[in-house]
C-alpha cells in the first residue's frame, strides 16, 4: 500500500478536543498530522466562551474553589444517570484534573477560574462553577498565526469588524494550543485539507486517511498509532438535521456553515461505528438576524419569552440548554417555531439579554424581526399572536412581579438566573413590563452544535454495535456521542469532555506503541 506521507497520530479537525489530543501526542514524542477541512483553525471551539468543566482540578484549588472529583461525579451522575456508561463518566471526571495539570504545567498554557454556576440544582452542584479558561493572549504574541485562527461569530458570520488585539475565550485556547504545537517540532498542521475517507488494513484496523483537495487530488496519509476523529457534529447538515432532529433548518446553529457538516459522523459510519444521541444538540435560544443566521442568546435580565400562542412556557432565566429544550418541546407540541422576546422601553433600544453580535433595532425592524408598539394589542398584531392572550400573559407576569414570586416557573429562584442580574434574591429578576412602549424580538431554537456521534469507550476508542472496538479509530468532542447524554450539566462540559477523551485516546495509542502512560488505564 502506497502512502504520500506518514505520521504517528492523524487528527481530523482542529477544535479544542482535536488540538488537546495533538498536544498529548507530541508530549509523548509522537508525530502528529492535524487536518482541518476549512481555511481556519478552531472550529466551533473558536466561537465559544472557552469554558472547560473539569471538577477538582488544581486551578480551582489555587483560586479557593472548594471542589473535588467526588463532588463532580456525584453531580454529573445524578443528572446523566445510566444514559451513558458509568465507566466512561468516571473516566472523564477522574482524568479531568490530570488534563488541567498537563495543559498548564506540561504544555505551559496559563489557566484561570472564572465564576459561572453549574446548570442544575442537584447534589454536588457548584454555584461558583467549575469553569477554567486559558488566559487571554495578545495578537502580538500569536504573531503570524493570527490569520489562521477562525474569528469570532460577529466577524465570521455577520461581517462585524472586531478588535483582535487580544484573543480570549475559545480563541485563546486555540491560539495557545497551536503555538505549543508549532513549538514542539512534531506537528504538521494543514488547512483546507478535508478528510474524505478512512483507510483500513485487511484486519479492519484504521491505518490512515484520505484527503481530497478542492481540485479532486487525493493524498493518502498513514497514521501508525491511529486516527482521532474530532471534526465536530452535523449541525450544519440540513439533511441530517431533518432526519435525526426534525429541525426546519440548519441555519440557526452557532457553528460555521463549513464546519459541523457531519464529516466525522460519515467517516465513522463508513467503517461500521455504532452511533448514539443523534437526536440531541447543545440547545440554546437564538436571535434571528436578517441574513438567516441566528445568534446565541443568554443572560436574560428583563422581559419575557412567549411562543406562537402568546404564552410563557418556561423560566426565561434558565440555563440556555434547558431553555432551548423547553422551546423544542413547544415546537414538538405544535405551537410553531416562532418565539418572541417581549420587553418594554425601560431597556431603551437595547435588548435586555446577551447576544453576540448585539442586534441592531433598525436592521431587525426592517426585516420584520423586531417590532415596537405603544400597547400590547398592537404588538400582538405585529407579531401574529392573540392580543388577549399576550395581554393576559403580561398582566399575570406583572402580578408575580408585585408579589416577588413567579408562581408559574419560579424565575429568579435559582442561582444561575440571578448570576446575570447580580441579585441575591428573586425580586430583581421579576421586573414588570409597564413602560410606555413595548418591543418584541424574534427568537428561534438555536444550538452550539450537535452532541450525537460515534460511540466510544473509556479510552476514547470507537466501538461497533456489538461493543467491539474498531482498532485504530478514536473520537472526541462533538464527533463522539456525548458522555453527558441528553443533559448539559454545566459550562464547559463540551470542551472539557472533548479534551479529556482526546487525551485518553492518545494515551491509549501511545500505550499500544509501547510508550507507557499511566492515564491510559
Amino acid at each position: 500500500m502506497s502512502w504520500d506521507s506518514t505520521c504517528d497520530v492523524g487528527v481530523v479537525g482542529s477544535g479544542g478536543a482535536a488540538l488537546a489530543g495533538a498536544l498529548a501526542a507530541v508530549h509523548r514524542g509522537l508525530s502528529v498530522c492535524v487536518l482541518e477541512k476549512t481555511d481556519r483553525f478552531g472550529g466551533t471551539s473558536a466561537y465559544s466562551g472557552g469554558s472547560v468543566w473539569l471538577p477538582g482540578n488544581h486551578v480551582l484549588a489555587r483560586q479557593g474553589v472548594d471542589d473535588s472529583v467526588e463532588k463532580g461525579l456525584t453531580y454529573f451522575s445524578a443528572l446523566v444517570g445510566e444514559r451513558t456508561r458509568a465507566e466512561v463518566q468516571r473516566a472523564y471526571l477522574e482524568t479531568g484534573p490530570t488534563v488541567a495539570d498537563f495543559l498548564e504545567n506540561a504544555i505551559g498554557i496559563p489557566l484561570e477560574h472564572r465564576p459561572f454556576p453549574d446548570y442544575f440544582d442537584a447534589p454536588g452542584r457548584s454555584t461558583n462553577g467549575r469553569s477554567i479558561f486559558a488566559r487571554a493572549i495578545s495578537a502580538e504574541e500569536v504573531g503570524d498565526r493570527l490569520g489562521d485562527i477562525r474569528p469570532m461569530v460577529p466577524a465570521d458570520q455577520f461581517g462585524v469588524e472586531m478588535d483582535r488585539s487580544v484573543l480570549d475565550g475559545g480563541q485563546a485556547w486555540i491560539a495557545r494550543m497551536i503555538l505549543a504545537l508549532d513549538a514542539s517540532g512534531r506537528a504538521e498542521l494543514t488547512l483546507s485539507a478535508p478528510v474524505t475517507g478512512l483507510v483500513q488494513d485487511e484486519q479492519g484496523r484504521v491505518i490512515g486517511v484520505v484527503v481530497t483537495d478542492l481540485d479532486g487530488t487525493q493524498t493518502r496519509i498513514r497514521a501508525r498509532a491511529g486516527v482521532l476523529l474530532a471534526a465536530g457534529g452535523f449541525e450544519r447538515s440540513p439533511q441530517l438535521r431533518a432526519k435525526w432532529q426534525d429541525m426546519p433548518t440548519a441555519d440557526w446553529s452557532s457553528s460555521h456553515q463549513d464546519t459541523g457538516s457531519g464529516d466525522a459522523l460519515s467517516l465513522a459510519e463508513s467503517v461500521g461505528a455504532a452511533t448514539d444521541l443523534l437526536d440531541q444538540s447543545w440547545w440554546c435560544p437564538a436571535t434571528l438576524f436578517p441574513n438567516g443566521h441566528a445568534a446565541f442568546t443568554l443572560g436574560v435580565r428583563a422581559g419575557i419569552i412567549v411562543d406562537g400562542t402568546g404564552q410563557r412556557f418556561a423560566d426565561e432565566m434558565l440555563p440556555y440548554d434547558r431553555m432551548g429544550r423547553a422551546m423544542r418541546e413547544r415546537m414538538r407540541l405544535g405551537h410553531g417555531e416562532a418565539f418572541w422576546f417581549v420587553f418594554d422601553d425601560r431597556s431603551g433600544d437595547d435588548m435586555p439579554a446577551i447576544c453576540v453580535p448585539p442586534p441592531s433595532r433598525e436592521e431587525l425592524s426592517a426585516a420584520g424581526l423586531w417590532h415596537t408598539a405603544d400597547d400590547l394589542a398592537d404588538l400582538a398584531a405585529a407579531i401574529g399572536v392573540d392580543a388577549e392572550q399576550l395581554t393576559a400573559t403580561v398582566h399575570r407576569f406583572n402580578g408575580f412581579s408585585e408579589q416577588g414570586r413567579d408562581e408559574d416557573f419560579h424565575r429568579g429562584e435559582d442561582p444561575f438566573g440571578r448570576f446575570f442580574v447580580g441579585a441575591a434574591s428573586a425580586q430583581p429578576c421579576l421586573l414588570p413590563l409597564n413602560g410606555a412602549r413595548f418591543h418584541a424580538v424574534r427568537l428561534v431554537l438555536g444550538d452550539l452544535g450537535t452532541k450525537g456521534g460515534a460511540v466510544i469507550g473509556r479510552k476514547g476508542a470507537v466501538e461497533r454495535a456489538d461493543g467491539s472496538v474498531i482498532p485504530g479509530l478514536y473520537a472526541a468532542g462533538n464527533a463522539a456521542a456525548s458522555v453527558a447524554g441528553p443533559v448539559y450539566p454545566g459550562p464547559g462540559v463540551p470542551l472539557g469532555s472533548g479534551m479529556v477523551m482526546a487525551y485518553r485516546a492518545v494515551a491509549d495509542m501511545a500505550d499500544r506503541l509501547g510508550i507507557a502512560d499511566a492515564t491510559a488505564s
